[in-house]
């Protein structure tokens, strides 16, 4: 493989860095920064991902994402910028990027925040960059499973439902944090577009409950509204189906545990007066939860189904259901959010640095060939089934 493509990795944590051993494993890197604030975390990171890979290709770098001089210097010799740094950051370095002549993705996670990265595209297609947001796991491979769901049937619903879950889960909330709890919070909080009989619509975040069953390891669980989830999916598919939305999927139990915390207002970002002092109850929540949720050593795994209702070309009442199980690597200790998130942004930055996106501020479900993207993943052993029926 050809080694010719420069990568900038913002954000050294859980993401960032198996999303930089992901772009030397399949991207054609001539090299790969690994930043963060943190000078140890890029450094560690960095270690991390030549030892797996048997490389020296990765470099490790403070960088403050804050400080707009010294990230330009760095993009402007970079040919793809993939940001795995907290959401908020994503508008600033979309713009940064873009005056660096640097295609750029994301793992969003935040819609309101994608909007501000959309009311750049004209800057972008002018400066010839590819920007994709939301490239990670939900929001991300499962916009691009729905937009391929279209490409089998006509849909009437698309429903996606996702989780992150421990093998062996624990109290106190059968969980364990996989990705920033920040990230987890924003979630569980906030408003979720769907499309519901062929309308966008507000839909408050953990609210709406429902069984739901995977197999074994996995087993009964429940899925829930979360914010995030659809992203720009509520408006691409709006007047191609009457349905469409997302779910969290977590251990039984889970939902009522954390709905409780909600309802008492832990979640609240409203600071209040403690002993005369302003406190920030999920700032609370925040480290309350890390030192809780934060199993050592334990495994995860993360399900992933899309299920599209509607007819085939025949005009049969036909059902296809997408869908993936994966588990924790034990040879390279990414877990599988790890995998299916960062791996899945990788898949899209390799795609941007080959000349596959179109310049502009694109929606990830209308960006890319969503077969492609499958069988991208099939490569690093994340396998998506699909099953097709015709209803009697």
């Amino acid at each position: 493989m050809n080694s010719r493509y420069r990568y900038t990795v913002i954000g050294a944590g859980m993401q960032g860095t198996a999303e930089a051993f992901d772009l030397v494993q399949y991207g054609q890197a001539s090299r790969v920064i690994l930043c963060d604030i943190d000078p140890g975390a890029a450094r560690r990171g960095a270690e991390r991902v030549n030892r797996l890979t048997g490389s020296d290709l990765t470099v490790g770098i403070r960088l403050d994402a804050a400080d707009r001089k010294t990230v330009l210097d760095t993009l402007s010799e970079t040919d793809v910028c993939c940001a795995a740094a907290h959401y908020a950051l994503n508008r600033d370095l979309t713009d940064l990027a873009i005056e660096a002549g640097c295609h750029f993705c994301d793992l969003g996670g935040n819609t309101s925040v994608v909007q501000q990265q959309h009311e750049l595209h004209e800057k972008a297609c002018a400066a010839g960059v590819a920007v994709v947001p939301d490239c990670g796991l939900a929001p991300g491979l499962g916009n691009i499973l729905a937009a391929r769901a279209l490409t089998r049937m006509t849909c009437d619903t698309i429903r996606i439902r996702c989780g992150g879950l421990p093998q062996d889960p624990k109290p106190p909330l059968d969980y364990k944090l996989v990705f920033s709890i920040s990230g987890l919070t924003n979630e569980y909080t906030g408003q979720c577009l769907e499309i519901r009989n062929g309308r966008v619509v507000e839909l408050p975040a953990f609210t709406e409950p429902e069984d739901i069953e995977f197999p074994e390891p996995v087993g009964k669980c429940e899925a829930f509204l979360t914010s995030g989830g659809t992203s720009t999916g509520a408006f691409s598919f709006k007047g191609k189906v009457q349905n469409y939305g997302y779910k969290t999927v977590r251990y039984r139990g889970h939902y009522d545990k954390v709905r409780a915390m909600i309802d008492l207002g832990m979640l609240d970002l409203e600071p209040v007066m403690i002993h005369g002092l302003p406190v920030v109850p999920r700032e609370v929540f925040h480290v309350l939860g890390e030192r809780k949720l934060l199993f050592e050593g334990d495994r995860d795994v993360v399900v992933l189904r899309v299920s599209a209702e509607g007819w085939d070309d025949q005009h049969r009442n036909a059902v296809l259901i997408q869908h993936m199980m994966d588990f924790y690597d034990d040879r390279t200790g990414f877990s599988a959010m790890e995998r299916t998130t960062a791996f899945s942004a990788a898949v899209i930055a390799v795609m941007m640095a080959q000349g596959d996106v179109q310049p502009g501020v694109n929606t990830l479900e209308n960006a890319v060939d969503p077969d492609r993207v499958v069988r991208e993943l099939a490569l690093r052993g994340i396998e998506i089934h699909t099953d097709f029926r015709i209803q009697a």
